[in-house]
């Protein structure tokens, strides 16, 4: 990304999407009172996150036991009533389900393909499902110390190892396929990226015309297979992302405070809620809807306004596809690609 001189001027920045990631799928219900089971509270946690200033919601489901939920028939339940309940929101569904099959009895392995590919047939269909890309580490508990997991399961070493053990597949195979459903299904991929690899797989991607559509994506510090809160990995992705890219940062625990303070400074997006962090000061619990009104007042502070519903889905470009590769370099602000016979650097497309 490109900053001029006043780039870091509020009235020449974007106004700030917030993302809220309220629900916690690493949690069960008695680690915080903050968790939503029912569907009337899971409902009520995504309006209060919009009321307080978030406009996309990170969505997963729980079953009303408080268990986390594998069917889709849950997630179109809780989708209908999300759309109802909170029209404005961008609904974003994360991408690392997978569906069991109902009425057999049969419990689905954890991210089988088949079973992922389930999510572009959501319906209501979310405005966005998120994507991991390369097969990796997702070795969620790496940067938490004892005190955040204090008085949470993830405190417990047996629900903490399956957590440290988790893995992402997310090879060539099922990324083709799942975006080629996704964008058939009119959904736009989120793409959640750990380090600069993943965003230069995700260019690959876009030149071979697997992907063609705005660049959405999450920096995702989170360690233990992705980059950690260092701010020079932060600026190195920063600057290695693309002009017409849209770019949230994302941590993990009380990483998630600086690096989002970081981000609104520098007109970038924030993401936030229990499912990344727990805390405010050390020792002293915040709920998801606390840490977004933190970031809307800092927003405000630095003079920059907070989105709305209907500014987050321009700014997203919800619901834009586009029809060529070449469309594609030229809006995310990608050089082209290189001519039969050009030498040298190929230029960027001139500005109309």
């Amino acid at each position: 990304m490109h900053f001029h001189d006043d780039a870091l001027f509020p009235e020449n920045q974007q106004p700030l999407v917030i993302q809220a990631a309220p629900y916690g799928p690493e949690f069960l219900p008695g680690d915080s009172d903050d968790i939503p089971v029912t569907y009337a509270e899971q409902v009520q946690k995504a309006v209060d996150c919009y009321n307080a200033g978030a406009t996309v919601l990170h969505v997963h489901c729980r079953e009303e036991t408080g268990e986390g939920s594998k069917r889709l028939s849950v997630f179109n339940e809780m989708l209908d009533r999300l759309r109802t309940a909170a029209p404005k929101m961008v609904l974003q569904v994360g991408g690392s389900i997978s569906f069991a099959p109902e009425g057999e009895g049969a419990e689905a392995k954890w991210l089988n393909d088949d079973t992922r590919h389930m999510l572009a047939d959501l319906k209501p269909t979310p405005d966005q499902v998120t994507i991991a890309i390369n097969t990796n580490q997702m070795n969620v508990c790496e940067l938490m110390s004892a005190d955040d997991v204090a008085g949470t399961s993830l405190a417990h070493p047996a629900y903490a190892k399956a957590f440290t053990e988790m893995w992402i597949p997310s090879g060539p195979a099922f990324v083709e396929e799942h975006l080629k459903r996704l964008q058939a299904s009119g959904i736009q991929p989120h793409f959640m990226l750990g380090d600069l690899g993943q965003l230069e797989t995700v260019e690959r991607l876009v030149r071979r015309g697997v992907y063609k559509g705005p660049l959405v994506l999450n920096w995702v510090a989170i360690g233990g297979g992705s980059d950690g809160p260092n701010p020079y990995n932060m600026m190195e992705f920063i600057r290695r992302t693309p002009d017409g890219a849209v770019l949230t940062l994302e941590a993990s625990m009380r990483s998630v405070l600086p690096v989002t303070t970081m981000a609104i400074a520098m007109g970038l997006h924030v993401r936030c809620g229990i499912e990344d962090n727990l805390w405010g000061r050390k020792g002293e619990r915040m709920t998801s809807v606390q840490q977004i009104e933190k970031l809307a007042r800092i927003s405000h502070e630095l003079f920059r306004p907070v989105a709305t519903g209907e500014e987050a889905r321009r700014i997203y470009q919800i619901g834009v596809q586009y029809n060529s590769t070449e469309e594609t370099l030229a809006k995310v602000g990608w050089a082209p690609n290189r001519a039969a016979g050009e030498r040298g650097f190929p230029m960027r497309a001139a500005a109309a």
